[in-house]
């Protein structure tokens, strides 16, 4: 029977309702004793790395996270699986798929409804996961496996956000479908291309919007508090006002790399317009684009980026190998 480690972390499946609200209450084990089909798909070890609500996470408990993953793969169990909260579960995976040398399958799992809710969804979401990091089919990379669809990390995001049905892949498709039947590939279980030899996240981006009449003064405000890098969650392909675009210019001129990515929810950036503010012109101010990288992800990747390389030619590397969609079987 297949090895898996179950690694805690708190998030809406571990928490119940309380006088101050939902807040986890329930460990690792707790979880797995709550779903006994479990001990007909795997053996099961456990381990608790921290207990947080996902937007209480910070750059450490990941870096935990990535060092409890890294143990399991060298104490030879066949897949993990990581209990989270559903807020930043898609930049946890991602950052995990980033930097893991780890040569087995990571599921994300969690809830949307608290284990004490009726109907709760954390148990069935439990059981997929378990099910699918004892898969021999998915031999690496980090997934998320949400209301009986597996997801690859490079490409989920949080559509919904309080539904069951969570997540959604909108440029790829899911990974997989749990059936009557079992596990249905749809197509060859894939991950990050880039691989980046950090597991701190040292360095600092922020995120910078732009929309209708956005002013420059936030990101003046991050150049001059000395951040080392900037992700722009540009509109349309990768266009931002024209005192962003301007700003940015003086941004890149101080030698601070500028990652742009798209706010919408499907499609990559790309160099078209020109004027202040086109998406060719802030192109030709020395930025790096994000591809159909989210901004959220696009910080997650420039950030380990920055706290890996020196050298902005490297940090452009690895946005410039980008791994495309793949074809859906």
């Amino acid at each position: 029977m297949p090895r898996v480690r179950v690694l805690s972390t708190g998030g809406t499946i571990a928490s119940t309702d309380g006088d101050g609200g939902a807040t986890p209450s329930k460990d690792g084990d707790d979880l797995v004793a709550a779903v006994p089909e479990l001990e007909d798909v795997a053996t099961l070890e456990v381990e608790s790395v921290c207990d947080e609500l996902s937007f209480h996470l910070s750059a450490s408990n990941v870096a935990s996270l990535v060092r409890a993953v890294e143990r399991a793969g060298e104490d030879g169990v066949d897949g993990v699986v990581v209990t989270h909260g559903t807020d930043t579960m898609e930049e946890s995976s991602y950052y995990l798929d980033l930097v893991s040398d780890a040569d087995i399958p990571v599921v994300f799992t969690g809830a949307q409804r608290p284990a004490d809710m009726a109907g709760a969804d954390g148990p069935a979401n439990l059981l997929q996961a378990v099910r699918t990091a004892a898969d021999e089919r998915f031999t690496e990379g980090a997934y998320i496996a949400f209301g009986n669809l597996v997801h690859a990390a490079r490409w989920v995001t949080k559509a919904r956000a309080g539904r069951p049905e969570a997540y959604a892949s909108p440029d790829s498709g899911p990974v997989a479908e749990l059936t009557a039947d079992g596990i249905s590939l749809r197509r060859d279980p894939r991950s990050e291309s880039v691989s980046l030899p950090a597991t701190e996240l040292t360095a600092r981006v922020e995120m910078i919007p732009s929309g209708l009449a956005v002013d420059a003064r936030q990101l003046e405000r991050a150049v001059e508090d000395d951040v080392d890098g900037l992700v722009l969650a540009a509109s349309g392909i990768g266009n931002t006002t024209p005192a962003i675009g301007d700003a940015v210019a003086d941004a890149v001129e101080t030698g601070i790399s500028v990652v742009v990515a798209t706010r919408c929810f499907d499609g990559a950036v790309s160099a078209r317009y020109g004027g202040p503010g086109g998406s060719r012109t802030v192109r030709e101010h020395g930025t790096i684009p994000a591809g159909d990288l989210p901004p959220w992800k696009a910080r997650i990747k420039l950030g380990l980026a920055l706290s890996a390389f020196d050298d902005l030619e490297a940090v452009r590397g690895a946005f410039e190998d980008q791994l495309g969609v793949p074809t859906t079987e």
